[in-house]
């Protein structure tokens, strides 16, 4: 006789064992059942992929950020997809958020931000600090 045990993994009053007796079948077919079990089991006990990562894009023309404030979900990792639209080289930084790349000119480049308290974040242009000035803002 086989039988299958399957823990849920969970501690407490959630805690749950399930006992299969699968009893005198062929082996072939306790191979299918178990494999249908732990199928099933895993698809029940593994958590759902949380909703997509917030995209926000800040572009860079004649040495300035467009826009130069950007509102993002507060406590929320999110990803900022950074375009150079200058010939020349920038450095996307920041203390606040503690980031820095360097974007060659018309070219683009991911940075993942977060997740941030609510508050204000600056980030600048390294190589053009007059200009290059921008805030996200995590509300």
């Amino acid at each position: 006789m086989l039988r299958v045990i399957i823990n849920n993994n969970a501690d407490g009053p959630t805690a749950k064992q399930d006992v299969y007796d699968l009893g005198e079948l062929p082996v072939i077919r306790n191979r299918l059942i178990l494999l249908a079990i732990f199928s099933s089991t895993l698809a029940i006990s593994t958590p759902a992929p949380a909703g997509e990562m917030p995209i926000f894009t800040i572009r860079i023309k004649d040495h300035r950020f467009h826009p130069e404030e950007v509102q993002i979900p507060a406590n929320t990792k999110v990803k900022l997809i950074v375009k150079n639209e200058d010939a020349t080289p920038e450095e996307f930084e920041s203390h606040d958020f503690n980031r820095e790349k360097i974007i060659p000119g018309g070219k683009q480049t991911v940075v993942f931000v977060g997740p941030l308290k609510v508050g204000t974040y600056k980030f600048f242009g390294e190589f053009n600090p007059d200009t290059a000035q921008g805030r996200l803002i995590a509300k």
